[in-house]
């Protein structure tokens, strides 16, 4: 098992495991456009991608957004884009892919937005401090 920050050039590798994410999720596929300003965001580091790869293949992958947070007044990361494999999970790639991507996004703390299903999932991963409900704005 190989953790990493993903660059511009594992762009390709990572597109199926993006899409597949938004399929899992209920969300629609990505479109050329909606790909192409990832991977500016990417490039221009706007959004921090970390991934597993094993026996040469991404198998798994995460996503962390940076921003200033009063909750510990310091860098925070939003965490979002996970997603492993279905025949490598129960192995321990999320785990290991939570823990590098906090400790190698320069972050104090990291938040996630997940579904009331999700909840056990995220808190044996370690998210374990409610703070209160996340909703997005709908103009």
């Amino acid at each position: 098992m190989e953790l990493f920050r993903l660059t511009k050039a594992d762009f390709d590798a990572l597109v199926p495991l993006h899409i597949a994410y938004k399929e899992a999720i209920g969300e629609g596929r990505p479109t050329f456009s909606d790909l192409d300003a990832l991977k500016k965001a990417i490039d221009h580091s706007e959004i921090l991608f970390f991934g597993c790869r094993e026996n040469g293949h991404l198998v798994g992958c995460c996503s962390i957004s940076i921003v200033f947070s009063t909750f510990c007044y310091a860098p925070s990361g939003v965490f979002e884009d996970f997603y492993i494999l279905p025949a490598c999970r129960h192995r321990g790639i999320a785990k290991s892919l939570v823990r590098y991507a906090y400790e190698n996004s320069g972050v104090k703390s990291l938040t996630v937005g997940c579904a009331d299903c999700n909840l056990p999932l995220y808190n044996a991963l370690g998210f374990s401090i409610p703070i209160g409900n996340m909703l997005a704005y709908d103009a």
